[in-house]
């Protein structure tokens, strides 16, 4: 069985993530969405939260699985006997910092391939940064993200 593992925090998971999944769905037997708390920022939504939208936002897919870790990376794909990380690339500032992680990944994990996708030219600008700030300041994401990630930033709002 050929397993992925798409890391990243998905804080929260946008448009341009789920069309990375359904590339990718297409390539491995089995993706599993590693959700890591980082540790560098700050996330407005929960691990359990960003668990559940993923869910919901994939459950087109059927082999997607959505996990929540901590630690080091190599350690994850390790245990769920991965062959390959995925990572999306939006331009050519995120495959230059991609190919310092892809070179650090290497020699934690050398069995593992990192494979670089390429998101739909409609994704390129879609962050999960870019989405927080505008809708913390009233703007319109819904062509951004999911409904259901729609939703839960609205109902974030109200309590900001």
């Amino acid at each position: 069985m050929r397993i992925a593992v798409y890391p990243g925090s998905f804080d929260p998971v946008t448009n341009g993530h789920i069309d990375i999944l359904n590339k990718t769905s297409k390539l491995f037997d089995r993706v599993i969405v590693a959700v890591v708390h980082n540790v560098t920022k700050t996330a407005l939504f929960t691990l359990e939260e960003r668990n559940h939208m993923i869910k919901e936002s994939t459950k087109h897919l059927e082999n997607i699985e959505v996990e929540c870790f901590n630690g080091l990376l190599a350690n994850f794909l390790a245990d769920k006997n991965a062959c390959a990380l995925i990572r999306g690339l939006r331009t050519v500032n995120d495959f230059e910092y991609e190919m310092h992680m892809a070179w650090y990944n290497k020699i934690f994990s050398p069995d593992v391939e990192t494979i670089f996708v390429i998101s739909n030219s409609n994704n390129i600008f879609v962050s999960s940064s870019g989405v927080k700030e505008a809708a913390l300041l009233g703007g319109d994401v819904s062509s951004l993200v999911p409904p259901i990630v729609e939703k839960g930033l609205q109902q974030k709002l109200t309590k900001i």
